[in-house]
């Protein structure tokens, strides 16, 4: 368990993002929710800014107050992906509207 209050918030942020991932496959396996949705698109977004809240508090807990625990790591580690499907997300856009 993270010993740092700033570990314990990355800790949360991690369960809220796999909480919402889960949700939102779920949502679109069982449910038959469509991509593009407003309800699919609020919960991807909010996934991925805690997602990327998970990553920046766990660096910082990583770095600065040396907090090493596993949820930490996991929380840097998950965090970073989701920072970097974000940037995809992004680069992509820009490229098919200039393409298009």
């Amino acid at each position: 368990m993270p010993k740092t209050s700033l570990g314990k918030w990355a800790g949360r942020l991690l369960a809220v993002f796999v909480v919402l991932i889960v949700t939102l496959i779920l949502g679109m396996e069982l449910a038959g929710l469509m991509p593009g949705t407003p309800l699919v698109l609020t919960l991807g977004t909010c996934m991925m800014l805690s997602g990327i809240a998970a990553f920046v508090t766990g660096v910082v807990a990583l770095i600065r107050f040396k907090d090493r625990s596993f949820v930490v790591i996991l929380a840097v580690v998950l965090g970073f992906f989701a920072s970097l499907i974000s940037i995809m997300e992004v680069v992509e856009r820009f490229i098919w509207r200039s393409t298009h």
